[in-house]
């Protein structure tokens, strides 16, 4: 009996946030990515922050900081990253408890054109996650972005506008987090649409609709977004 509550309580603590979780209540992600080639080297550095709220303002979700190291082979249309990240994370509703989450992580940015109008990346990311209160996690992610600009051929010609898309898939790594706890190998998956303007050559701004499904919900979100390269 005192091992059936052990479990009982230890799987309640790891899905106290998830069953709280309005499904219906939109929320928002407020995020500046940024990129910047140190001149004339392969070497260089990007990194994004991110503020996420569980409704427009008011409800911290998660905020996100990231930063990495970038390494691009010549004329090859990769670019390697070797990065760490901080996370902090927020339960849903009235409560101000948080968790934190540190991250290191490897990942591959693949990009290529089809038919001159549709710019395709493929993002490959390896996660070693510290996450507080649970045993060592790692997890692999996969990131297809597609933009299309509607009235040039370029993201870098000012006053373009385009339309831009993803679909991110994450799996898990170890599947016990520890106490007796267990994860699933589907971790969640993430679809975005939006439209895009270029500001000029290094700054573009996005905003659009992300819908996040996990094992325990799927919620719709706002997202605006800042993309620097400088």
């Amino acid at each position: 009996m005192k091992y059936f509550i052990y479990l009982f309580v230890a799987y309640a603590s790891v899905f106290k946030v998830y069953s709280q979780v309005d499904e219906n209540q939109t929320g928002a992600w407020y995020m500046y990515f940024y990129n910047h080639q140190f001149k004339d080297s392969q070497w260089g550095i990007q990194g994004d922050f991110q503020y996420r709220d569980w409704q427009v303002l008011g409800d911290t979700e998660q905020l996100l900081l990231r930063s990495g190291l970038t390494y691009t082979p010549k004329d090859s249309g990769i670019m390697f990253t070797l990065g760490v990240a901080n996370i902090t994370t927020g339960q849903f509703g009235d409560s101000d408890e948080t968790s934190n989450e540190n991250r290191i992580y490897q990942e591959a940015l693949i990009q290529q054109t089809i038919a001159r109008r549709f710019l395709i990346t493929h993002r490959f990311r390896y996660e070693q996650r510290f996450v507080e209160s649970q045993d060592f996690r790692t997890r692999y992610r996969y990131n297809l972005f597609v933009n299309v600009p509607f009235n040039s051929k370029s993201l870098a010609v000012p006053k373009t506008i385009y339309g831009a898309f993803y679909n991110e898939l994450f799996m898990n790594g170890e599947r016990n987090i520890g106490g007796n706890r267990n994860v699933e190998l589907f971790d969640r998956n993430r679809t975005y649409f939006g439209l895009g303007y270029v500001l000029n050559k290094k700054v573009r701004f996005q905003m659009g609709w992300m819908n996040q499904t996990t094992n325990a919900w799927s919620k719709g979100q706002l997202q605006f977004s800042m993309h620097h390269n400088f």
